[in-house]
C-alpha cells in the first residue's frame, strides 16, 4: 500500500498543478493555488496515510490470508479514484466559487 499511496500523492499533486494552474490561467484569482495547496496538506495526505496505516497492521496480521485481497485492491482503486479524480473535482469547485465571487 505505501506504493500506492507514494504514487498516488505524486500523481495528484502534479495533476493538481498542472490542472488548477491551467483552469486559473489569467483569471488574475492568486489565492486558488494556494487553496489548492491547503486542500493537498489539510486533507489529502492524512486520507492516503489513513489507508497507509490500515494496511500497515493488516499485512502482519494477516499475511497470505485470500480474504484480505479483495479488501486491498478495494483500497488500492480507492486511492487511485482520489489521486486522478480529486484534482478536476476541486479545479471545478475552485471554478465555480471563483464565478460566484
Amino acid at each position: 500500500m505505501s506504493d500506492h499511496v507514494a504514487y498516488g500523492l505524486l500523481v495528484y499533486t502534479g495533476l493538481q498543478i498542472f490542472v488548477t494552474m491551467h483552469a486559473i490561467e489569467g483569471d488574475g484569482a492568486s489565492a486558488l493555488p494556494m487553496l489548492a495547496l491547503v486542500v493537498l496538506v489539510g486533507a489529502v495526505i492524512p486520507l492516503f496515510r489513513r489507508f497507509e496505516r490500515r494496511w500497515e497492521n493488516v499485512a502482519v496480521a494477516t499475511q497470505g490470508d485470500p480474504d484480505v485481497r479483495p479488501r486491498f485492491r478495494r483500497d488500492v482503486m480507492t486511492v487511485w479514484a482520489f489521486a486522478v479524480g480529486l484534482p478536476f473535482l476541486l479545479t471545478a469547485l475552485f471554478k465555480v466559487i471563483a464565478a460566484a465571487f
